[in-house]
């Protein structure tokens, strides 16, 4: 199926900012709705983007109205989320499908946003896995992840190239570029939104203060279900946040263990994870893989 791109986001238009996981300090709320009005656009904080309830944000009820309310509103173009945390599971099962299909918006976000951008990947919408509100408001939109998003958000196709990784995987790949927070995914396998059943794509991965057995008992999984053979081209993102253990002291060459027999282009520490210089990936676009001795390139394509 072709991918379907929401329409680039015009002067003036509406992103509206949810919380559809946990609480969110309101300064940065703040202060990523006055770099999104910089750029010319409209923010519009939702109801409950700001509130309390446990360790979320609302209810189940009330982040659900947020999202839905958004997605209905013809006015918001997109919908940032304004953090993740853990939460954004329990909005999956009463997600406005068809209402989403016929008038798709960006969804923006990364960690537990994940979920979301799986929901969208089973409708073949694109969706924008990136910094939000917090990384916005500390670097005033300035720095080249957020001009980049910007750039995304108006129409524009990236193509990013990083420096090499003496672990990477020499080759070339194209396929439709999918993934995110590995535990936040690996916890939607065998749902209606478990993006390992696709085949064909490059896949990128990311996690933060998961130890290093159980994101190898994670990868384990995929590699035994085959979904690391089903793969064109794989991106490692960044682990942060860990400790070393007996068998490994580095969460990168116990990757490079269990993929050293994949016969496909991986390159390892790209720029993408819970870390100040995030990439911008559009999920469910096709894109070209490069991996050569000295570089990686990722380039977008309609």
């Amino acid at each position: 199926m072709k991918v379907i791109y929401p329409a680039p986001l015009r002067e003036g238009d509406v992103i509206a900012v949810i919380s559809p996981a946990s609480i969110i300090d309101p300064d940065y709320v703040k202060g990523a709705a006055e770099v999104l009005r910089r750029q010319g656009w409209t923010p519009k904080v939702s109801r409950h983007a700001l509130g309390r309830h446990g360790s979320y944000s609302g209810s189940v009820e009330e982040r659900l109205a947020d999202l839905t309310d958004a997605i209905r509103d013809p006015e918001v173009r997109a919908i940032l989320c304004s953090r993740g945390g853990y939460g954004t599971v329990h909005l999956l099962e009463h997600f406005p499908r068809q209402e989403f299909i016929d008038d798709p918006k960006w969804l923006i976000g990364f960690s537990d946003i994940s979920a979301l951008h799986a929901m969208a990947s089973s409708m073949n919408v694109a969706s924008i896995h990136s910094p939000m509100c917090k990384h916005l408001a500390a670097d005033g939109g300035n720095d080249y992840c957020s001009q980049s998003f910007f750039s995304i958000l108006r129409g524009e196709r990236p193509e990013y190239t990083t420096t090499a990784h003496p672990y990477n995987k020499i080759g070339d790949a194209e396929g439709i570029v999918i993934g995110g927070n590995l535990a936040v995914l690996d916890g939607l396998i065998s749902t209606p939104y478990d993006i390992f059943a696709r085949s064909g794509t490059i896949l990128f991965i990311e996690d933060i203060a998961e130890p290093i057995y159980k994101v190898e008992r994670i990868l384990y999984r995929l590699k035994l279900s085959g979904v690391l053979d089903r793969i064109n081209g794989l991106l490692v993102g960044r682990f942060t946040e860990y400790k070393a253990d007996r068998n490994y002291n580095d969460m990168y060459d116990m990757i490079r263990d269990i993929t050293s027999s994949l016969n496909i282009p991986v390159a390892f520490d790209f720029p993408v994870g819970h870390v100040d210089f995030n990439l911008p990936l559009i999920e469910s676009a096709p894109a070209r893989l490069h991996v050569a001795p000295a570089r990686v390139t990722l380039t977008y394509s309609d």
